[in-house]
């Protein structure tokens, strides 16, 4: 395996990653969540399940074997009513949009717009939980202020 395929590779694992943690953190949001954002939560559950589905594919095609999910994840707060599942989940889309901007910098042709694709909607997805919106998704996340993957719980 080439250089730039092993630095795919490791790009593809982490957004792997990161989407697992993403579907766990939007099972907490969809049961928190205000019955207004349940239709919304479930879309973006729907979306990072088929992003997770697909990197799977792609690492199986690089000759990887997919990262497999945790059985928990460590929330970064507690989640105890519908205005906190809300910065879930765009703390959620704000950590997964990091995770994609490496895998842009990391990919080839095809897989680089496949991931710019996930960046954007991850972003969008964000501001639409926040109600506004950052210069640079995933940057925050690059500088140190935030962690691109959740952690698996202990």
């Amino acid at each position: 395996m080439s250089g730039t395929d092993e630095g795919e590779l490791k790009a593809l694992q982490a957004a792997l990653a990161a989407e697992h943690a993403a579907v766990y953190g939007y099972g907490v949001v969809g049961g928190r969540v205000g019955e207004e954002r349940r239709p919304e939560a479930r879309a973006a559950y729907d979306a990072h399940r088929a992003r997770r589905d697909a990197l799977v594919r792609a690492v199986r095609d690089l000759g990887g074997r997919p990262t497999a999910a945790a059985a928990a994840y460590a929330l970064p707060f507690p989640v105890p009513d519908p205005a906190a599942a809300v910065r879930l989940a765009a703390e959620l889309e704000d950590r997964v949009a990091g995770v994609y901007s490496d895998l842009v910098r990391a990919a080839e042709a095809g897989q680089r717009r496949t991931a710019a694709e996930a960046l954007r909607e991850a972003a969008v997805r964000a501001v639409r939980w926040r109600g506004e919106s950052v210069a640079f998704p995933g940057l925050a996340e690059r500088a140190g202020t935030g962690t691109p993957s959740a952690s698996p719980a202990a």
